[in-house]
């Protein structure tokens, strides 16, 4: 029940925060907070960074997701450790927050940008986030001692 909560809280903060600024910024306009963070509003059309923008069908792309996302579930289900159920969680969800905004879209829609003086890390979103932190705690459960669910 928490699960299924949690599941949907976080792709709907994700997809809320993309129609904020989808409707309260023009594309490419950018918002400074500080002299690190800006808002900024990116219309994604390829997959991480805006690889094979223009180049793929956004169908083709939310297929390949879709696939990805079944063998990630996959290894949910067959995994025995909570840290790594956990970090599958997460990455699941952004990628089917990242998914349902394309099938909205045709693309996927960016809007925090980083950057430390004239270095920018690419733009990039909530689901995004929520897949690097599966990623991360993912890659700690290989190191990582942990108890079986049962």
């Amino acid at each position: 029940m928490i699960k299924t909560a949690v599941f949907i809280l976080l792709i709907l903060l994700d997809l809320l925060t993309k129609f904020f600024i989808q409707n309260n910024l023009f594309l490419n306009q950018s918002i400074k907070i500080n002299e690190y963070f800006e808002l900024v509003y990116v219309q994604n059309f390829g997959v991480s960074f805006g690889l094979f923008s223009g180049y793929v069908s956004h169908w083709i792309l939310i297929l390949i997701a879709l696939i990805v996302v079944i063998l990630i579930f996959y290894l949910f289900i067959k995994s025995d450790k909570q840290l790594e159920k956990l970090a599958y969680f997460f990455v699941i969800i952004g990628a089917l927050s990242n998914i349902i905004d394309r099938l909205i879209n045709s693309y996927v829609v960016d809007f925090i940008l980083l950057h430390y003086e004239n270095f920018y890390w690419p733009a990039f979103n909530l689901a995004d986030i929520y897949i690097t932190i599966g990623i991360i705690m993912l890659i700690m459960s290989f190191f990582i001692k942990s108890k079986t669910v049962k």
